[in-house]
């Protein structure tokens, strides 16, 4: 079963400089509306084709809506050659949760 992270425990990163790489896999209007600082979006449709695309920090935090859409694109992520040595959570609860700060497209 992929990790989840804690909303607290992603602000507490967030806040202490040590800031994981965060996708937001929910659509493009949803994020536009407000996402995770420095999040990068790819659409849990998108996701396959792009995982390629992608370069993998050392430790990677995955945010949706409600936190089930980010449980299967960790399974993903784990399972891509790329990401060995990658830390990989989902956002538990998702950004249903997230009470920190937000960023939003204009």
């Amino acid at each position: 079963m992929a990790d989840e992270l804690a909303p607290e425990e992603l602000r507490r990163k967030l806040e202490t400089g040590d800031e994981p790489q965060v996708i937001d896999v929910r659509e493009p209007a949803a994020f536009e509306r407000g996402h995770l600082p420095g999040a990068e979006n790819v659409p849990m449709t998108e996701l396959p084709t792009r995982i390629d695309e992608i370069e993998f920090d050392d430790e990677v935090v995955v945010a949706c809506e409600i936190g089930q859409a980010s449980l299967q694109a960790v399974r993903l992520i784990e399972s891509f050659e790329g990401a060995e040595g990658s830390s990989v959570w989902s956002l538990q609860g998702g950004m249903e949760t997230w009470d920190g700060e937000v960023e939003a497209d204009a």
